[in-house]
Formats: structure tokens, sequence, C-alpha cells
């Protein structure tokens, strides 16, 4: 059996309990075993600007590049905020696409879930997300969609599911993004 494939994880929220870390956790918990998935953290990553680049990198850029440029794929977890990306996430879209000519992000295969404590589940944040992963050229999965309504209620205080429909949708989710990354990379 070829090696797993190795999937960056970046979660839009910063916060340490926030759902979309919880969505995150259970993703890993439930990858397939064609996966390994590992958390690429964001929170660390000071807004870019072109002459601190110029100036050199800081070294939270230089992991986080380095992390991005070694997996095979990027798996996004994210809450919406205004109907867009939080701006930590794009943040990080941006210090892995630059230097200019240099984006780490180049070729991966990338799946998305937004997450929402509202009916419509992040769908303005993931078809925000998903004009940004066209223009890094990142193949993107189309199906299954994951936009994740009523997130508050999923989990409990341990990060565990509260209902198995749930734990199905997420493992059919997990499982697919597996099947797209070796359909798109080997």
């Amino acid at each position: 059996m070829p090696a797993p494939f190795a999937v960056s994880v970046v979660i839009g929220s910063l916060r340490e309990a926030s759902v979309s870390r919880k969505a995150a956790q259970a993703l890993i918990r439930l990858a397939s075993d064609q996966t390994v998935l590992r958390i690429a953290e964001i929170g660390d990553l000071s807004l870019y600007n072109e002459d601190v680049e110029a100036a050199g990198a800081p070294e939270a850029w230089t992991r986080f590049r380095h992390e991005i440029r070694s997996c095979d794929a990027v798996l996004f977890v994210t809450p919406e905020y205004n109907r867009s990306v939080p701006a930590a996430l794009k943040n990080a879209i941006d210090v892995g696409s630059r230097p200019y000519g240099q984006s780490a992000w180049s070729g991966k295969p990338a799946a998305i879930m937004s997450l929402s404590p509202g009916a419509l589940g992040g769908f303005g944040a993931n078809h925000h997300l998903r004009q940004s992963l066209v223009f890094l050229d990142m193949p993107v999965m189309q199906q299954p969609e994951a936009y994740v309504g009523d997130a508050f209620s999923l989990f409990d205080d341990a990060g565990e599911f509260r209902a198995a429909r749930t734990q199905d949708f997420f493992k059919a989710f997990a499982d697919a993004f597996a099947g797209w990354i070796a359909r798109t990379v080997r």
C-alpha cells in the first residue's frame, strides 16, 4: 500500500474551543488510512506586508509556507464572518501565496468545510474561499459539499459528536476527500 497522503488542515478560527477546531479535530480522528491530517496553525502569522517580506520573512511565515509546501493536500475548516472568511484565514492564504510566483498552495488538492450557527452553514465563506483557491491553482473537491449549519449543537464539551448521523456525514466527507486527493495527485 502506498504511503498515506499528508494533509495540512487550516482552521479559519483562532479560538482554541471553536466549533471549527472541534470539527477539524473530528475530521482528523475520522481520517481514512489513506491520509494523515495535521493542523497547520495560523494564529502566529503577522499580517502580510510586502515590505516585511523584502526585509526578510518572519519565522512564522517561513514555517507555515514549509508546512504547506511539504503536504500533498489542504483541508480548510472555517467559520463564516460577515458572509466571508475570517481575516486570519485570508491572511494565511496571502502569506502562503507570496512571494509572487512562489505560492506554496499551487497544485494542492483542497476541500472546504464551512460551519455556522445559522441554517446556511457558512455558504458565503465557503464560496469566497473557493474563489481564492481557483486563483491559487488548487483543485477543490466539488462533492460532497460541506456547509454545516446549526454547528454549535454538533459537539459536546469534549468535542465528541452528539449525533451519529453527523459523525457519518463527517466520515463520508473525509473519505471522499481522500479519494479526491488520490485521483488528483497520483
